[in-house]
């Protein structure tokens, strides 16, 4: 019987029929139904190949990816999804742990997508993945309450026509309804999005020197306490700022595109009340136009199956129609570039009162500065969401103080040099 088999493998082998193949890809959460919606198109051109979108979790992702990585690409799967923040900890820990995508064709994408969005995923002129989705910062708005305290969202330019309209809010609801959630002390959110459409963020691009207490940034953080010093803004974490719009506590929500859905999944019930509009301005007639999240996909050096994984990341990523339905279907805010033509941006979301919102958040991309988190993105996170909450605490005579503090302890971290 063996021998039979052996036969009939041989005969296959020489008359060229391949055999079915299987590719692994690693992900978390919703992006397992998001890219298992792509796969009919991709086996409908290699209907011989299995693909298995495999939901390992968010941290437990990047922990075997650290760990695969360090052990020479053991266990790693075919396709590997990676936060763009903390992508340059691989690039750089493991340079050789992931395919540079220009020698699969990869250069052919890079016109694709936004500048901002290949700065944390190339190292010189190699391509380590690919662009996923993306957060360009979002004001989404209570409709209700804005209009119950004569707030118009157009009228809104600027971060201070902002804390105007917070005051008239703060008269027409009694005290009771503040225009937007800080997470003071548990993250520095805010600080990244004001400072990143200032231009300014943590690394230089280059991701050389410390910048954080450039002017760009001071700007920010100034801005931030004014806001908070407005009392326009509530204080809370992740949880508290979700109990806040279940319960009318807040007109505005401030964070990436990507925060539309968990409003719609956390207050199911305000369906019709929400809007959303650009991100005011830092001064009259500044940029209105930031970034916070997103992911990519890449493929590691260990796959065997280099070119079939490229294949699939290609037609998942930069397939117009397959990100438009993950987009529609999943709430992923696509980076790919062409879907900025498709007719469905121009549709009315029933959420969001009939406004077509993908397509005034997607119009921003091309506008969004550039930003390196590099590898050392957590340790500058940490120090900046103390700086952030201690300079609000007033702890700092000036932001320019307390950023250059901040720069100090960064560098010490990273042993990066402070830009001069």
């Amino acid at each position: 019987m063996k021998r039979v088999f052996g036969l009939v493998a041989l005969i296959a082998l020489l008359l060229g029929v391949s055999q079915a193949q299987t590719l692994t890809v690693w992900v978390w959460d919703i992006n397992k139904p998001a890219l298992e919606s792509t796969l009919s198109s991709f086996q409908a051109m290699y209907p011989d190949v299995e693909v298995v979108i495999e939901d390992l979790g968010n941290q437990n992702v990047y922990d075997r990816g650290l760990a695969g990585c360090a052990a020479g690409g053991i266990d790693m799967p075919d396709v590997y999804l990676v936060e763009n923040n903390e992508a340059e900890v691989f690039w750089t820990q493991f340079p050789d742990c992931f395919v540079d995508l220009r020698t699969l064709g990869g250069e052919e994408l890079l016109p694709l997508f936004p500048e901002f969005k290949w700065t944390e995923l190339t190292v010189g002129d190699a391509i380590y993945a690919v662009p996923y989705d993306s957060g360009p910062s979002t004001m989404f708005y209570r409709r209700d309450l804005y209009e119950r305290a004569g707030i118009s969202p157009a009228d809104i330019e600027t971060w201070a026509d902002f804390i105007e309209a917070g005051k008239k809010m703060l008269q027409a609801t009694d005290g009771q309804v503040r225009m937007g959630t800080i997470a003071k002390g548990a993250d520095d959110e805010w600080f990244r999005m004001l400072a990143n459409q200032a231009g300014c963020f943590y690394f230089d691009v280059e991701g050389n020197e410390v910048t954080v207490n450039q002017p760009g940034c001071v700007t920010a953080l100034e801005t931030i306490k004014d806001l908070v010093d407005s009392d326009v803004l509530a204080i809370g974490g992740w949880v508290e700022q979700i109990q806040l719009i279940q319960n009318s506590g807040v007109a505005s929500a401030l964070f990436g595109s990507w925060y539309g859905g968990v409003i719609q999944a956390e207050a199911p019930d305000q369906v019709g009340l929400w809007g959303a509009y650009p991100i005011p301005a830092l001064t009259p007639g500044g940029t209105r136009a930031s970034n916070i999240g997103g992911s990519a996909l890449a493929i590691p050096s260990a796959s065997e199956n280099q070119e079939l994984a490229y294949a699939f990341v290609k037609n998942a990523l930069a397939d117009t129609e397959n990100q438009i339905v993950i987009l529609r279907d999943y709430g992923l805010t696509p980076s790919l570039l062409s879907t900025l033509e498709h007719p469905f941006l121009s549709e009315g979301v029933e959420f969001f009162g009939g406004q077509p919102v993908w397509r005034d958040i997607l119009s921003t991309l091309g506008e969004v500065p550039p930003a390196r988190g590099t590898q050392f993105f957590q340790e500058a996170r940490n120090v900046m969401t103390t700086t952030v909450s201690d300079y609000l605490d007033g702890r700092y005579a000036s932001a320019q103080e307390a950023l250059d503090v901040a720069a100090r302890q960064i560098s010490q971290a990273t042993g990066l040099p402070i830009a001069q």
